[in-house]
């Protein structure tokens, strides 16, 4: 689905990744965790084709990215910036299927449908600014999987959100995924988060010139609970381990 080949990026006289190799199978979740300024947000915008590759290739599909690839989505963190708030919540959803060559009244329906799985059925004659934080995130996810994308990008998504919302979302990502099989890639500072929804969580090192220095498979149960699953002994060990590792320590302790 996703290949990485010595992917580097500078802004500047500054090198903020150096030499990101890395393979995201088709139907995988990955989460990517490091200290803030480490090039996670630019590690997926370079996949997302929105800033362009300097070093080293990106692949979807074994097509080399050189622009927003087809059958992608993104969800960022900042949901108000990305909703157009004199639209209504089903005609912002709507919006996205354009592209495709739907009529009007098919997107609306399909808009309405996605709103239903994300828990928004009835709020699509709303607008933006009526809801909620966590509601406007999950319009912003309802717009990203009406298309049905076979690759989704999340920057972050659930960062500024209240803790109950927070994992109301992260229930809601993982409820998606296992449906689905998209293949996610996704982005966050909370180590206990990346462990609770991810496949397979990737530490990238302090910049500048991020590097990644730990890939670890988690291996929890599929079916996760927010409480039962972060009381797992496993759970437990797989959040030190990556914690050490995105404070530069080694499985001892010491800073390596």
């Amino acid at each position: 689905m996703l290949h990485l080949d010595a992917v580097g990026r500078r802004f500047g006289d500054q090198r903020v990744l150096d030499g990101i190799t890395l393979t995201v199978p088709d139907g995988q979740l990955l989460c990517v965790v490091g200290p803030s300024g480490c090039g996670k947000s630019t590690l997926l915008r370079t996949i997302a084709g929105l800033l362009p590759v300097q070093d080293g290739t990106v692949t979807v599909d074994g097509t080399p990215v050189a622009g927003v690839p087809d059958r992608l989505a993104v969800v960022f963190q900042e949901y108000g910036r990305s909703l157009l708030p004199w639209l209504t919540v089903r005609d912002n959803v709507a919006l996205a299927l354009r592209r495709l060559g739907l009529g009007r009244a098919a997107r609306r329906a399909e808009a309405e449908a996605i709103l239903d799985r994300v828990g928004l059925a009835g709020a699509g004659r709303r607008r933006p600014p009526e809801l909620s934080g966590g509601m406007q995130q999950r319009v912003a996810i309802a717009r990203a999987l009406v298309c049905r994308p076979s690759l989704l990008l999340m920057d972050e998504p659930f960062g500024s959100l209240d803790a109950r919302t927070r994992e109301d979302l992260e229930d809601l990502l993982l409820e998606v995924h296992r449906a689905d099989g998209t293949t996610i890639v996704f982005v966050t500072h909370d180590i206990d988060e990346s462990v609770y929804v991810g496949d397979r969580v990737v530490v990238l090192s302090p910049g500048p010139g991020s590097r990644i220095v730990l890939d670890l498979p988690v291996g929890l149960p599929a079916d996760r609970d927010q409480i039962t699953t972060r009381s797992l002994p496993g759970f437990v060990a797989l959040r030190t381990e990556v914690g050490r590792a995105v404070r530069g320590e080694g499985r001892d302790g010491r800073k390596g």
